[in-house]
């Protein structure tokens, strides 16, 4: 066996590799062999760290060392003054002494990472998800071992699930123990197991960054899952946007077969199980369970009524168990570590952690884990480094379409189900977009409601007309027609929308717009009777004007305007906006280097 020096983690997710880490990974063992090194430092590509915003990044072990913003010019100074002159690169460094990611509480770290703890992303950033002997040397498939060597009996896998109290991470929050319970009780020759990484919540990418980092802890999941339901086959059903996690669900698959991992006779015992591979076309409906299925089978992803529910009659109408990538990840680690580790994190309703994908107007941009129960002021100052460029924090956004906006007072609620659900909001997949001042609270409850819009399947009349009623009426308030009925308009039509819509698509649709009307109210009321918005986002209700007393009468504004509605004298004459004429395109005020042109 060769033994290595040091090790050299490259991040090969879907955003590092965009930035050309695969040529930074190139670069590094052309340049190792040039100097004599490949046999001492050996190169692994991995998957996501975490820290998003500051990719490619780079991690060299023993030292710890972490580099970001790596570029594939980079790779030979690395390699000259890291690892033959022993200096490491300061410029490129975040902190000198990088997270060991599956020990994030025992050492000094970062920010980021401090207040973390990877459990779903135990192997993300650690391990080449496309060796299965990595894998395996961190434990995996110990657990699929554990249960079918030890003989442990179907039930008392699924009760150990339940004494975790793992929940649902799909949005729901449905204890996954107990719908595996159901499924089991069923009497029926063919059961299914089904994986939902279809993720479509907008900035949302917890689940491929598993299935990137870590995809041998769902196949083994679905197997556990497999046994104790008594189905032998699962299919996983990701969408076609994620090649590079299907590239790498594809050979994991592989691996797992050719080790007996997966197939005939799992481990030598009676059981045997094998996992397929669907991809989905991108329709948001299809994360609804039952959509979801009626596409596996082939026909228009659709959601059907419920009772029967998928435990009972699912896939091809037979019992059927679906969870989401990252419930799946949790649950090999249960059995290794045991259901009262699990349960000991979080809080009393809400067992272990969540990851959230953290964006929007955040310093720290990227993929963070943490136990339930950490405040949102923990996540966004502590962990997402606050608000870039000095700016005042609004709100946040959980559960993407589907969920609602928390303002700024309620920013020490701990993050669980009860207590998101308690402020309007919902805990959804793990999206997790952060807002400024300068963000427009209907702008926002109109840019989510035009997505639900666009994605919903259209099978049922409140969901297919009524959230584009409500559309049309948040279009007359940022247009600046709206009047205060229309505010009660929209009250009552998301009502009726939650009560009479056929799946979650619809009965959460209206969730952004009560939220935002509960916790923002006095910015509808101003687009409505003051026709402004604060923000100057809404261009129906935006004019932008020329200060005399800033102007310089250069004319800069003027030569920019592409319609010509600005006027005035070189030198002699402050110059003026026709604001009958102005598209409101934003274009003068980019041009004015004395911030004459300002807009109201």
């Amino acid at each position: 066996m060769d033994l290595y020096r040091a090790h050299v983690l490259v991040c090969c997710g879907t955003g590092c590799t965009s930035s050309q880490s695969g040529k930074i990974i190139e670069n590094l063992e052309k340049e190792l062999t040039a100097q004599g090194l490949s046999r001492e430092v050996k190169v692994v590509k991995t998957g996501c760290f975490g820290l998003c915003a500051e990719g490619p990044i780079m991690v060299v072990y023993p030292e710890g060392v972490m580099y970001y913003r790596v570029s594939p010019d980079d790779v030979t100074e690395i390699v000259s003054e890291h690892f033959l002159k022993g200096r490491p690169v300061a410029r490129l460094m975040t902190v000198q002494t990088a997270v060991p990611l599956d020990q994030a509480r025992n050492v000094e770290e970062s920010d980021f990472f401090k207040k973390q703890l990877r459990v779903a992303l135990r192997n993300c950033g650690s391990i080449n998800p496309e060796s299965i002997e990595e894998y395996i040397a961190h434990d995996g498939y110990l657990a699929l071992g554990k249960v079918l060597t030890e003989k442990m009996a179907p039930l008392d896998v699924i009760n150990e699930v339940k004494k975790s109290g793992l929940r649902g991470r799909g949005g729901g929050g449905f204890p996954t123990g107990l719908k595996w319970e159901f499924a089991a009780r069923q009497q029926n020759e063919q059961k299914y197991v089904c994986c939902n990484a279809d993720e479509g919540d907008p900035g949302a990418f917890m689940d491929r960054s598993i299935l990137e980092g870590d995809p041998h802890s769902v196949i083994e999941a679905m197997a556990i899952a497999g046994y104790a339901i008594g189905a032998n086959q699962g299919y996983i059903y990701v969408r076609a946007e994620y090649p590079i996690a299907v590239q790498r669900l594809k050979l994991a698959i592989g691996q797992a077969k050719a080790y007996g991992l997966l197939g005939e006779r799992v481990f030598g015992s009676e059981f045997s199980f094998d996992i397929e591979i669907r991809l989905g076309a991108g329709a948001f409906v299809c994360g609804e369970e039952t959509a979801l299925m009626r596409s596996i089978e082939g026909k228009r992803g659709n959601p059907t009524p419920r009772p029967p529910f998928p435990a009972v009659k699912g896939l091809f109408d037979k019992p059927t168990i679906l969870n989401n990538v990252e419930t799946f990840a949790n649950i090999p680690v249960i059995f290794q570590k045991g259901a009262d580790w699990f349960a000991s994190l979080g809080t009393d309703k809400s067992k272990g952690t969540k990851v959230f994908a953290l964006g929007g107007k955040v310093s720290n941009v990227g993929l963070v884990e943490i136990p339930m129960g950490t405040t949102v002021r923990e996540i966004v100052f502590d962990i997402g480094g606050g608000i870039p460029n000095n700016k005042a924090f609004k709100a946040v956004q959980t559960g993407g379409p589907s969920g609602g906006c928390i303002p700024a007072k309620l920013l020490d609620t701990p993050i669980d189900y009860d207590n998101l659900i308690a402020v309007g909001s919902m805990m959804g997949s793990g999206g997790m977009i952060v807002m400024d001042e300068d963000t427009c609270m209907v702008d926002i409850a109109k840019f989510f409601l035009e997505f639900t819009v666009d994605e919903s399947c259209g099978k049922c009349a409140p969901c297919r007309i009524g959230t584009r009623r409500m559309l049309e009426v948040l279009e007359k308030i940022t247009g600046g027609t709206g009047t205060m009925e229309d505010l009660e308009a929209l009250e009552r039509l998301a009502v009726g929308i939650k009560e009479g819509s056929l799946c979650a698509l619809g009965q959460t649709a209206p969730n952004p717009v009560l939220s935002t009307l509960k916790h923002f109210r006095e910015e509808y009321v101003e687009h409505v009777t003051e026709k402004r918005c604060r923000c100057g986002v809404c261009k129906g209700l935006t004019q932008y004007f020329i200060l005399t007393d800033l102007c310089k009468m250069c004319g800069l504004c003027a030569k920019r305007c592409p319609v010509g509605c600005i006027s005035g004298v070189l030198g002699k004459e402050p110059f003026v906006i026709d604001t009958a004429k102005c598209i409101k395109c934003g274009a003068c005020m980019q041009a004015c280097k004395f911030k004459a042109v300002v807009k109201r």
